[in-house]
Order: C-alpha cells, then sequence, then structure tokens
C-alpha cells in the first residue's frame, strides 16, 4: 500500500465518526496502513487540531470494534490526523487546504498520492470536484482517487449529470463508489461459492434452480431520517443500489482468479441482461407499500405517516418488492424476488435459492419432498444453510435436514474496513462501477415514473409484519412463497388498523 494522505470531506459529521475513524484506526491497529500516512479531516467547524483530536478518540471509543484501552496506540494513530476549516463553496478555502497539503507531504516526506472521501450530502459532490479541479488539488505527480457514497443521483437523468461533472476530474478507474453491503463478508463470498465447489457450478443455472429470493428486511422506521428518506423512499434508499448489487453479485459467472475489470465486466452483463420493465408491466411486477402502527418487540409503533418529520399525506414507499427476469444463457426464465422494507417482523438480510423438484419423486412410496434449498445469510448473523432430504429412521418418512455453517464474526473486519482498505490499494473489485449504476437506475426509472403518476397502488402493511400480502401474491402467481418469514400474529385489530390508515390494503 502506497504512502499516501486522505482528504476527508464532512470529517465531523455522523458516517466519518460511526464507520469512517473506526474503520481506519482498525486498520491502524491491524498493521494494514502505510507507515507514512496523512489523514486531514475538513469541516465547517472552527476546530483546534486538539479538539478535533480528542472528537476522533472519543467516536474510537463510542464505535471501533477494537479496544482503545492501549493510550499508546490511540496516541501514534492521532498523530496521523490533522483538520482543517473548509467552506466547500469557497474556493479560496481549498486554495489553503493545498498549502496543508503540501505542507504535510514535505514534513512526511510523502509522495503526491490523495485519497478524496466526500462523507457529505450528494448535492455537493459537484461543486466539491469542481473547485478541487479548479484549485488544482486534482492534479498531482501520484495517483488520485475520489470516494463517493450512495446515493448516487436521485434517477437516471440526475446520475448522468453528476457522473459528468465528476468526470471534468477524475477518470472512471479513479472513481470509487462506495456500496457498504459489497464489504459484507458473504455478499464477498458469493463469487467464491460458485467457482471453488464444482457441485454449485453445475447447479447454478436454470436447468436445477427453480427461482431465487433476495430479502433485506429492517425492524427500524425512518428514525432520524425522515427529511431524506420521505424523498427517497425504499426504492431509492435500498433497491437501486444494495438489492441490485447483490444480485449481480449472485448472477453473474465468473472464471477463477478474476480480476476486478472482470467481475465488473460481468456484473455489467448481468444488467444488460434484465428485462426491461415495460411501463405497463410496473402493476404486475412490482409491489409497494407502507408500514402503519403496528407492534416490533411488544412494542407498539407508530405508522410512517406519524413518524416525526413525515408528510403525513406522503405516499413513499418503505416497503417494495420486484419480480426480475434475467434473459441470458444461465437465468433465463427463472424468476428472481427481490423484496425490502422498514418496520417488518424480522431484521435479516439474505439470498435464498429454490432447486426445482427432480422428474420422478421418490416412486417407492411416492411421498412429496421438500425442495432443496440454499440460504446464505448475509445479516445480522452471517452464515450458509443447505437443506436436503433423508429419510428419518424413527418414522420412516422423508424429512428436510438442514446442513448450516456459521462464519465467526468475531474478529472479522467490518465492511468500511475492507473496503477503505481496498480502495488504498486501488483495488475496484467491490465498489460500483459508473455502467453498473447508469444500468440499475435504467431499470428502475419505470418504477419511478409509475410512481409519481400513482399508478402503482401503496399497500398498506402493519408494523411487525411481514409485509403487504400482494408481496405474497406476487410469488403465488407462479406457484412459489417466500421463506423465512417471520412468525407473527394478524389481530382483528391490526388488520382494522391497517384498512383504516388511509392507504390502499
Amino acid at each position: 500500500m502506497d504512502a499516501m494522505t486522505f482528504v476527508l470531506f464532512g470529517a465531523t459529521g455522523d458516517l466519518a465518526k460511526r464507520k469512517i475513524f473506526p474503520a481506519i484506526y482498525n486498520l491502524y491497529v491491524d498493521r494494514k496502513l502505510p507507515e507514512s500516512f496523512q489523514l486531514i479531516g475538513l469541516g465547517r467547524r472552527k476546530l483546534s487540531e486538539d479538539e478535533f483530536r480528542g472528537q476522533v478518540a472519543q467516536s474510537l471509543r463510542a464505535f471501533s470494534r477494537r479496544t482503545t484501552s492501549d493510550e499508546a496506540t490511540v496516541r501514534d494513530f492521532l498523530e496521523h490526523i490533522g483538520y482543517t476549516e473548509l467552506n466547500v463553496n469557497e474556493l479560496s478555502d481549498y486554495a489553503k487546504l493545498a498549502s496543508r497539503i503540501e505542507e504535510r507531504e514535505q514534513r512526511f516526506v510523502l509522495p503526491e498520492n490523495r485519497v478524496f472521501y466526500m462523507s457529505v450530502a450528494p448535492e455537493l459532490f459537484g461543486t466539491i470536484v469542481a473547485n478541487l479541479q479548479e484549485s488544482g488539488l486534482s492534479r498531482v505527480s501520484g495517483w488520485k482517487r475520489l470516494v463517493i457514497e450512495k446515493p448516487f443521483g436521485h434517477d437516471l437523468e440526475s446520475a448522468r449529470v453528476l457522473n459528468a461533472s465528476l468526470a471534468q476530474a477524475f477518470e472512471e478507474k479513479e472513481i470509487f463508489r462506495i456500496d457498504h453491503y459489497l464489504g459484507k463478508p458473504m455478499v464477498q463470498n458469493l463469487e467464491v461459492l460458485e467457482y471453488s465447489n464444482p457441485v454449485l457450478q453445475a447447479l447454478w443455472r436454470n436447468r436445477y434452480v427453480a427461482n431465487v429470493q433476495i430479502t433485506a428486511a429492517e425492524t427500524v422506521g425512518v428514525e432520524t431520517r425522515a427529511e431524506y428518506y420521505d424523498h427517497s423512499g425504499a426504492v431509492r434508499d435500498m433497491f437501486q443500489n444494495h438489492m441490485l448489487q447483490m444480485l449481480m453479485m449472485l448472477a453473474m459467472q465468473l472464471p477463477k482468479h478474476s480480476t476486478a475489470e472482470e467481475v465488473g465486466f460481468k456484473k455489467r452483463k448481468v444488467m444488460e441482461a434484465l428485462r426491461p420493465l415495460q411501463q405497463e408491466g410496473v402493476e404486475a411486477n412490482i409491489v409497494r407499500g407502507q408500514y402503519t402502527a403496528g407492534q416490533i418487540g411488544g412494542q407498539q409503533v407508530a405508522g410512517y405517516t406519524e413518524e416525526p418529520g413525515v408528510n403525513p399525506a406522503s405516499t413513499t414507499d418503505t416497503y417494495i418488492a420486484a419480480r426480475l427476469w434475467i434473459d441470458d444463457y444461465f437465468w433465463s426464465e427463472v424468476p428472481f424476488y427481490i423484496r425490502t422494507g422498514k418496520r417488518l417482523a424480522g431484521k435479516s438480510t439474505r439470498i435464498v435459492i429454490e432447486f426445482k423438484d427432480p422428474a420422478d419423486k421418490f416412486s417407492r412410496t411416492n411421498e412429496a419432498t421438500a425442495p432443496n434449498l440454499l440460504t446464505i445469510d448475509i445479516g445480522p448473523e452471517a452464515g450458509m444453510t443447505f437443506q436436503l432430504n433423508m429419510k428419518n429412521p424413527l418414522n420412516g418418512k422423508i424429512e428436510p435436514v438442514q446442513i448450516h455453517t456459521a462464519v465467526d464474526e468475531k474478529d472479522i473486519p467490518e465492511a468500511y474496513e475492507t473496503l477503505i482498505a481496498d480502495m488504498m490499494r486501488g483495488d475496484a473489485t467491490f465498489f460500483a462501477h459508473w455502467d453498473e449504476v447508469e444500468l440499475a437506475w435504467q431499470w428502475v426509472q419505470p418504477i419511478l415514473n409509475a410512481f409519481e403518476r400513482n399508478e402503482l397502488p401503496l399497500h398498506a402493511y402493519p408494523a411487525g409484519s411481514n409485509g403487504p400480502e400482494a408481496a405474497d401474491r406476487l410469488l403465488e402467481q407462479d406457484g412459489f412463497h417466500w421463506w423465512h418469514d417471520e412468525p407473527q400474529a394478524k389481530s382483528q385489530e391490526e388488520r382494522k388498523l391497517a384498512e383504516t390508515a388511509g392507504v390502499q390494503v
């Protein structure tokens, strides 16, 4: 890993405190950072360097998975950190920043290798990049990298405009779009599962797979994100990025020991093969919902339109389910079902692959058998379960049994650690590339158009349920059902509450 200067915009913000500083500290403790490394935090607040370092130390104590009891290690880490006050709209502030960076590069004998990390609101990306170029900060003798967080655009048009503005100062290979789902261990394991297991490699196709289900369920509501979420909804917040990225990672077909370029190419091929969603087909393949009042963990919780900061007349989606088809050699006619939502019965992110029943059933007894399932749990507990059928020696019946393996996550780096380390090495394997982002927005745009024209019913679902019943019917049309749903009580009171909530049931 090359010596570098890490410039962090939004260094006093929540993301920096909760994720970025703890991740970089953990890499430092694990000796995964170069010895010559400097981080300059930027923010609008007037802070001394000692005050800023004190804030960083506090964030490490609160959020790092590593102990901070070794004060000498924390102190040594903080010696690598500086702070500069900066107004992102003021070009003169960038000139001061350039002087500060050059001074530290000379003092610590650093090459002009610079990381610019945008931990700021997306609407500031273009302004910052333009000022980086105008001030000369993005012109270096070494390498430069730009790291940006989602959301990358609000729709297809805005994403294209944003990308064009970034391209004025950075080449595509220099832009690292972080999607933290791509840093999760079991998501990164998807490519390994197929090419390192001949059994799965043989089965990973339409001849043997009946359907694929990808679920990201949350029990929390909008919490403190109401201002952002009420303008985004589940389709923008989760579906267009995290969910479609998991789809790409699962469906791509890779050769062994693939390069970052090959992974990006194969992910793009999946999106290119995704059957376009025609405007008239949106209602047939998409279900949107919004949670109403209900119970989570025995506690009564408010409906979405009753949450602080949410417009009481809001029709924002807090749930979306979709049926997709990948029209390529491997997956043609296999339905992929994707769903994500808030205030659901349980918290889980998982992939379920349901295999087809054999053409000839167990002939001697003609018993019905459960389907083989491969369940990949991504979080909160990572692991994998294979469901097979065996004869029960006690009663002679054929019953499903599960072979389970869990991932011990005690000492495993968190997603931000993995991704930041990859970025520092220049490895873009688990980052979102522009082609993928554009194709994802292209597929999602008809859904957004239907939402704006109010052409898609908004189904109510009580908090603490598994989502709207319309999502169940989406699979029932094809003879399937969702796997691993949480048990739930459906009282008459809950049904009445949903029906009188002002949205369609």
